[in-house]
């Protein structure tokens, strides 16, 4: 399991300030990379998309799982208390040695009653084909930010990088499992196979 390295105290940006999550028609087109647009917005499944691109196996690396407090932006999307507990899953999604994708996705417990209870089985299987294959499970709307170092998330999301970019660009959205939400968000690296910009 990959530690998270501390963050220099002379970090312009505290680990508290949260990314602005803005949903499309919010945005300006040219605020987003042009080359991650069909990324950021794709509806379907992440997984089966990497999967196509990557010539060998597409492996999860399980970073960290457990119970554990939501961030307050994410609480706020999950309509938590912010003393709720959750289970949250980070991994990487990796092409051979290449980090392609960070996500974090967050569980309420009240979602993970009966058949939601699967969800912390997962193991090195994608969440992706547990949730694109279950047809009670809907899909809310697509939210992107940009998020830049010193942010907990970006912390988060490059553990492992050896040189960590500034910015990156990251999507969510709010699923729901038999009307019972969870929130899957989804940071997009630098080895992944395009060129983003920066924020």
């Amino acid at each position: 399991m990959i530690e998270f390295a501390a963050l220099p105290t002379d970090s312009p940006v505290s680990l508290y300030t949260l990314p602005h999550w803005h949903s499309r028609p919010s945005l300006w087109q040219r605020d987003w990379p042009a080359d991650l647009t069909d990324w950021l917005f794709d509806a379907g499944s992440l997984t089966r998309r990497l999967r196509r691109r990557c010539p060998s196996q597409l492996r999860v690396q399980v970073l960290r799982q457990g119970w554990m407090r939501a961030d307050q932006d994410e609480a706020r999307a999950l309509q938590l208390r912010l003393d709720a507990w959750a289970w949250i899953r980070e991994v990487q999604l990796c092409c051979d040695e290449r980090h392609w994708v960070f996500a974090r996705t967050v569980i309420p417990a009240r979602t993970l009653r009966g058949r939601g209870q699967r969800l912390t089985w997962l193991g090195t299987r994608p969440l992706g084909e547990a949730l694109f294959t279950d047809p009670c499970v809907r899909r809310g709307p697509v939210e992107v930010a940009c998020i830049v170092a010193g942010q907990r998330l970006h912390q988060r999301a490059v553990a492992g990088c050896v040189e960590p970019p500034e910015t990156l660009w990251g999507r969510r959205s709010v699923f729901r499992l038999d009307r019972h939400p969870l929130l899957v968000c989804e940071i997009f690296l630098p080895d992944l196979p395009i060129r983003p910009s920066g924020c």
